[in-house]
């Protein structure tokens, strides 16, 4: 038996005994033939991610692909989002650099992972994975490597706010891909732009 554990403007997520599985909804707002064509090529295009994904880092396999939907390996771990407040102070550090190291690896090979927060990474064993790419792309641009950072970075002031600074000062340890220096850089544009929004 299936049970939905998740659902998002996208896709409906449920759970069946040991994989999960993301199907992608039809939006009836768009155009039928229009819709049908994003939806399967979304669901291509994370497919592919997830399977270049697994050969740098931990994230989920893919079992099985369909037009509009993908079953996926189910880690069965903790949410990071979930805990890291509850973990002691050594304990989130070394998750964050763990969580920086990965990402880094995802950069050097240009998967930018497009919606980088702690609600999609899981903890497992000491292990940190990296779920759902389904915004994710490939890009060599320093610019979208520095979104992705700006992105963890906000959602570590929202969730978890009460040591975020030295948070993301351990993921940024961690984080070591070759343009490292050029990305931080950027990072600080990215930044003051979004002050200057407001």
């Amino acid at each position: 038996m299936s049970k939905i554990i998740a659902q998002g403007a996208e896709a409906i997520i449920s759970l069946e005994k040991d994989y999960i599985i993301k199907n992608r909804i039809p939006k009836l707002y768009r155009i039928r033939e229009i819709d049908e064509k994003l939806r399967k090529q979304r669901t291509k295009n994370e497919a592919k991610l997830l399977e270049k994904a697994n050969k740098l880092t931990n994230s989920p396999k893919v079992l099985k692909q369909d037009k509009y939907s993908l079953e996926i390996e189910f880690i069965n771990g903790e949410k990071i989002s979930d805990k890291l407040n509850s973990y002691e102070e050594k304990k989130q550090f070394k998750t964050m650099q763990t969580l920086g190291k990965e990402i880094g690896k995802l950069h050097d090979s240009d998967i930018i992972h497009g919606d980088l927060t702690t609600s999609n990474t899981i903890l497992k064993e000491e292990k940190v994975y990296i779920i759902d790419f389904g915004l994710g792309f490939i890009s060599k641009r320093i610019e979208d490597k520095a979104v992705d950072l700006h992105l963890i970075k906000q959602a570590l002031e929202a969730k978890h706010f009460q040591n975020h600074q030295e948070l993301f000062k351990n993921f940024i340890k961690g984080y070591e891909p070759k343009d490292k220096k050029l990305i931080l850089e950027q990072l600080k544009k990215v930044e003051s732009r979004g002050r200057y929004k407001h």
